[in-house]
């Protein structure tokens, strides 16, 4: 069933996301992603190319939360998941491809980050701020 609905998919094109993840010690640890975006109904990805922290993070926990936001007007969605970290294959091949063409000069992605979203919030201001809407 999708979770992640045509609205959302259009919001979160061309935006950065923020990625949360946790480490061993459960000292958290934020980073700025630009190649978020939604794979289908249930699951985002974003390319992981220099984010030692981030990567080691989630091969020990993947459990991830990602927000992405626009300034103004202000609004936002907060995706929660599970993460997989994909680094050849179909998928990797076709995430890692799109960037290249777009970005010639950055390397290869070192994996490609799939989540799988179990939960959705909003972060726009109003009545549903901070409200679980999927």
């Amino acid at each position: 069933m999708d979770i992640i609905s045509q609205e959302i998919r259009e919001f979160v094109s061309g935006k950065v996301g923020w990625v949360a993840t946790v480490g061993p010690q459960g000292v958290p640890n934020l980073a700025p992603k630009g190649t978020v975006e939604v794979l289908d109904g249930e699951t985002i990805v974003f390319a992981d190319f220099f984010s030692l922290k981030t990567r080691s993070n989630l091969e020990k926990n993947p459990k991830v939360a990602v927000a992405v936001i626009e300034a103004s007007p202000p609004s936002g969605f907060q995706f929660k998941g599970q993460a997989e970290l994909v680094s050849s294959g179909d998928l990797y091949d076709a995430v890692a491809a799109k960037i290249k063409a777009a970005v010639p000069q950055l390397p290869f992605p070192k994996c490609v980050v799939k989540i799988k979203v179990t939960e959705i919030y909003s972060l726009s201001p109003g009545p549903q701020a901070g409200q679980k809407i999927a």
